[in-house]
This record gives structure tokens, sequence and C-alpha cells, in this order.
């Protein structure tokens, strides 16, 4: 038989070609913590309004009394197997770091690795297209970008905003009395694990693309309010990993409410048949120490607490008496109801503390 008339062979499944997917690929926190600890920083200019120092969302550089620069970059590995969904997850997540400054989107650069002699052309040209999808639902263009050939598919954006610099949100910002308020349900990354066992139905593969493909337009709106003091968003340290860099960065305690963290439906049930993702148990692994967890506790719940979020939901930080404004802004923008999850109190025996329903 001839190469023109063999058949084609199938492409293996995106997921099958990753170590892991989505925000479950990044480094453990504790591991981050000791690479970046043995780098030599320059000085820094007093136009940096936000750089490395407490592990915020993004980059901000004042450009003149009105404007700002925010800059970062997100990538990763698949976490599905559509390309077309694949792209569209990874843009909107790389775009909701400069929504979680407070910042508006200006335009993107594309960052691109791909197994060539894998996947093909069409393949790699849906995955693209996913992101140039979102890009212009953002209404910004792709100006460019960089392409490799690699072992693992990779697909994410470089993604640049502005930001006035009085409204820049940083995540060392949350003040004693702040209540948190979170924009989208927990779950994607147990969701991500069932669909990579074959255990994730057709209405939970519709929740998580809903959500992992939803713009977190509404961080500029959010930045204007007064009393709104701190923005983050949760991704590959989990609620309770973002929730610990808040509490970090300002020298306070956050507590979360865990009865009124929303989850995806049906993800309770998934984690307790032991269906969660590696990075959950290294999140804990690196940060556990830090946080103080109810009594009777459960391994499932822990592991809902430390899931990895791709896309995740803004996590905002604000006085009791803006939170019908917070949540009237996320319910504009088309996130429903956001829910009230915790508070912020003054710098105890622990920079996080979780309590249920009995512990108050």
């Amino acid at each position: 038989m001839t190469a023109s008339t063999s058949p084609k062979t199938a492409e293996p499944r995106l997921t099958s070609l990753s170590h892991g997917g989505g925000c479950g690929c990044k480094i453990a926190p504790g591991v981050l913590s000791s690479i970046l600890r043995g780098t030599t920083q320059m000085p820094v200019p007093p136009e940096l309004l936000v750089g490395i120092e407490t592990a915020d969302d993004a980059a901000v550089y004042k450009l003149n009394d009105s404007q700002a620069l925010v800059a970062t970059t997100d990538f990763f590995m698949p976490i599905v197997d559509d390309p077309f969904d694949f792209g569209r997850i990874a843009a909107t997540n790389a775009l909701s770091d400069v929504y979680a400054m407070g910042g508006t989107p200006i335009m993107a650069l594309a960052v691109v690795g791909m197994p060539i002699n894998v996947l093909s052309v069409e393949t790699i040209g849906r995955i693209l297209e996913g992101g140039a999808s979102v890009c212009r639902a953002a209404g910004i263009p792709i100006a460019g970008g960089h392409t490799i050939d690699s072992v693992e598919p990779i697909y994410g954006l470089v993604a640049l905003g502005l930001v006035h610099p009085d409204r820049v949100k940083k995540n060392s910002a949350a003040q004693v009395g702040d209540v948190l308020v979170l924009g989208k349900p927990l779950g994607v990354g147990v969701y991500s694990a069932a669909l990579k066992k074959g255990e994730l139905n057709a209405e939970g593969y519709a929740q998580m693309i809903a959500s992992t493909t939803r713009l977190n337009t509404a961080g500029p709106d959010l930045a204007q309010l007064p009393g709104v003091h701190a923005i983050t968003d949760v991704t590959g340290f989990a609620l309770a990993g973002h929730a610990l860099e808040l509490a970090r960065g300002a020298g306070v305690t956050v507590q979360i409410d865990w009865p009124a963290v929303p989850l995806l439906p049906g993800v309770r049930e998934l984690a307790a048949r032991g269906i969660v993702t590696g990075a959950s148990g290294r999140n804990w692994a690196a940060y556990g120490d830090e946080v103080s967890l109810p009594a009777g506790f459960s391994d499932t719940e822990r592991a809902l607490l430390t899931d990895p979020q791709t896309s995740g939901g803004l996590l905002v930080a604000c006085a009791p008496d803006a939170v019908d404004a917070v949540r009237a802004t996320f319910q504009r923008q088309g996130f429903g109801r956001a829910a009230v999850v915790g508070r912020v109190e003054a710098r105890g025996t622990a920079p996080l503390v979780v309590r249920d329903a009995a512990s108050g």
C-alpha cells in the first residue's frame, strides 16, 4: 500500500500528551519559592508598581499619571481533548490576570509549543483559533508571538493591558474587616481529573467549559468601586493558596467559611470517589502548615480546598458596605450571584483559617 492510499493514523487525545493539564501544571508553590529565592533581583524602579514581591497576578508599570501597563504571561498543557476548547481555556486564563489587577486588556502575543510530528496542522490551527476567538471576545488582537516544536503541546498568551495607577488592585491590600467575595464556583481540577479518567459526563464537561471560558471582565468595574481593596484570581494554587497570598501580603488572617464556598455540580461526589488531581496534594504539601482546618475536616474537603483551578474566579476583598455593589457588578457582567466566602481579620495564629458550620 502506498503512502498516498494508506489510512490516516488517528491522532492521540490531547490530554494523553501532557503529564499535567491546565493550571495543575504549575510548579508547586513551595518549589517555586525555593527557585525564586536563588535569583538575584535588579533594583526596582519607582515606576514598577507591582513586581514579584507578593506573588501578584501581573506586573504593573506606571507610564504616566493616568496610565499603567499591566503585563503577564500564562500557558500550559491541555486540560481537555478538544483543540478549540483548549485554546479558548488557555486564552481566557491568561487574560484573567490582567482583569484581576483591575486592568483592561489591549493586546496579546501567542505562546505556542507543539509536537509537530504528532499533531496535525489542522489540530494545531484549531487550538490557535480557539485562543483567537477569546481575544476577539475581549476586543483585542493577537499581535504576534513565538512558536517551538516541543514534546508536549503548550499554548497560552502574553497579555498586556492598561489600568489607571490609582485603580491597581494588589493582592496585598486586603484590610482587617473586609469581606471576601468569590466570582466563580470551584471544582475545575476535579472535573479535569474526571475527564482524563473517562468519568466526566456531558453535563459536567459543559459546566467545565462554561466556567473556564468565562472571561473575568468584571475586574475593571470592580476596581472602580469604593471599598474594594484587593482582587486576585483563583488558579493553580487553589482557593487556599491564593487566599494565603492575600493574607501574607497584607499581614492578616483570612478566614474561609467553607460551607459558603460554591462548587460546580457533582464535584464533591467525584472527589469523594478519589477523583482529584495530583496538584491538589502538592498544594497541600507546600502550604498546609499555614492553614488551620476545623476538627473532622475530611480528606475530600481538603482536596477541594486545594483543588487547582484553571481560569478560576476573581476573589475580592472589600469593605462590608461594598458587598452589594460587588455582587451587583458580577451579576451585571453575567456571573450570576457571587458568593460571600469569608472575611479578613487581624493576624492570629495562622494566616488562613477554614471554618465549618459547627466551628462558627
